[in-house]
């Protein structure tokens, strides 16, 4: 016997699940899953709670071959698509050549059940979270049972109807069961829906007896109302961060560690695609472990908040520091050099820079800088401090470098206020020394020309 029309058919594998809740706040809220492909090769529950389903549907049913049979529809693919909705689940089922509609009936739970349940939940942030993550951690089910609410289901509380009409369950609402519990593995809330709420109205309850507990409130009551008003604006600030008493305190953070991480290898038997250079990319993964472990460094340091961001540099500036930093094999080098449009005795120099003093001395080398009449006065007053009365070496004033008479050392005074010296090499100017607010010290510091 044919227990459907086909037009009934054509409507439940039409209904497909699109991943929201058809929501209402009453009896009439209903999700609708679309058939899911064959289980060949896999059991029908992987997680505790979806085998605890299937356990009150095989200690239930008084024929196991009808079981058997109705898995192995299930496995073959034969399940429509599965409506749920409280207190029951629906799907068509088809048989040789007749489908069948069949019902599972579970009973729901009443007001006074969910809101000693919801009471429950808000106790323990990790009830809270384990929903969130779509899982029911047994101490959640033990809790729930503590409290007098039975989320799974026992022995005899999967009630089949079918249009077979079967008296006990049949192989149609077996299978439907089997195709449940895979819906049950991805989303516990599926069972919460079939016990009386769908997920939406779950956790917006979930949110208003939050916010309540943190303004000192009782919980709602058994008719689901909220002793706080709640609009439509959400929570305010100040009572979402007064909640934080109800989570768990957060561990101590882990100490930094005492250098950054080895860089992976990428020397392995496998050709890599063309274009792609495993020591470039290697060189890269070590790198960013140490900005990593610099800017955790930095984030630890006490003060860190008070201080202002980094400046953030350019792609010609962050060759030049990986250069420097990293110290890469002389190709790379050269294609850095390449890449941020210098030579390779530029590139050299600006590596050489950034290990004196970063951004800033990297900027004195490669930028013009004028200073103005007040900068300009303040750095032609040190000049005359920085050495005793007969002592100062002969220099040339041109903008804001001053340049020794045999135009051998340079000093070049920098936008921070610092001296920073120089030396000519293959008539080039090249850094030669970390910057000093004394032009004498920074000129009396500088490394000899090398040769």
């Amino acid at each position: 016997m044919n227990g459907t029309h086909e037009s009934d058919h054509d409507a439940y594998e039409g209904d497909a699940y699109t991943g929201e809740d058809e929501e209402a706040t009453g009896p009439g809220q209903e999700r609708t899953f679309a058939a899911l492909p064959p289980a060949q090769g896999r059991g029908f529950a992987v997680t505790w709670w979806g085998r605890a389903w299937l356990k009150a549907l095989e200690d239930t049913a008084l024929d196991g071959q009808q079981l058997k049979k109705g898995r192995k529809f299930a496995r073959e693919g034969r399940v429509g698509a599965v409506s749920v909705r409280p207190g029951r689940i629906t799907a068509l089922v088809r048989d040789g050549d007749a489908t069948y509609r069949s019902d599972v009936l579970l009973q729901e739970l009443d007001a006074a059940e969910w809101d000693r349940f919801l009471g429950m939940a808000v106790e323990r942030a990790g009830h809270i979270a384990a929903l969130l993550d779509r899982e029911m951690p047994p101490h959640l089910v033990e809790d729930a049972e503590a409290a007098g609410v039975e989320l799974l289901p026992g022995i005899g509380d999967l009630d089949p109807e079918c249009t077979c009409e079967a008296w006990d369950h049949c192989p149609h609402t077996a299978a439907l069961c089997y195709q449940v519990a895979r819906l049950l593995d991805q989303d516990p809330f599926v069972l919460l829906l079939m016990r009386g709420r769908g997920e939406r109205r779950l956790l917006d309850e979930l949110q208003i007896r939050i916010a309540a507990r943190a303004e000192g409130h009782g919980p709602a009551g058994a008719d689901g109302s909220s002793a706080v008003p709640v609009d439509d604006e959400g929570v305010p600030a100040d009572e979402a961060f007064a909640a934080r008493d109800i989570l768990p305190p957060l561990p101590a953070p882990p100490p930094l560690p005492d250098a950054p991480g080895p860089a992976p290898s990428l020397d392995t038997e496998t050709e890599p695609r063309a274009g792609i250079d495993p020591a470039a990319l290697e060189l890269l993964a070590a790198d960013g472990a140490a900005r990593a472990h610099r800017m955790l460094a930095d984030a630890l340091a006490p003060g860190h908040g008070h201080q202002p961001p980094p400046t953030l540099l350019t792609p010609r500036q962050d060759a030049v520091r990986l250069a420097a930093e990293a110290r890469p094999a002389p190709w790379i080098a050269k294609r850095l050099a390449a890449g941020s449009r210098r030579s390779p005795a530029e590139f050299d120099a600006a590596v050489r820079a950034w290990r004196y003093g970063g951004v800033a001395a990297l900027t004195v080398l490669e930028e013009e800088w004028v200073p103005d009449r007040e900068a300009l006065a303040r750095a032609r007053a040190r000049i005359a401090a920085a050495w005793d009365e007969g002592e100062r070496p002969a220099l040339r004033e041109e903008g804001n470098r001053w340049t020794s008479a045999d135009g051998g050392v340079q000093l070049r005074f920098g936008p921070d206020g610092r001296w920073w010296p120089l030396r000519e090499e293959d008539g080039r100017w090249v850094p030669a020394g970390p910057a000093d607010e004394d032009p004498a010290a920074a000129l009396g510091g500088s490394a000899p020309a090398e040769g």
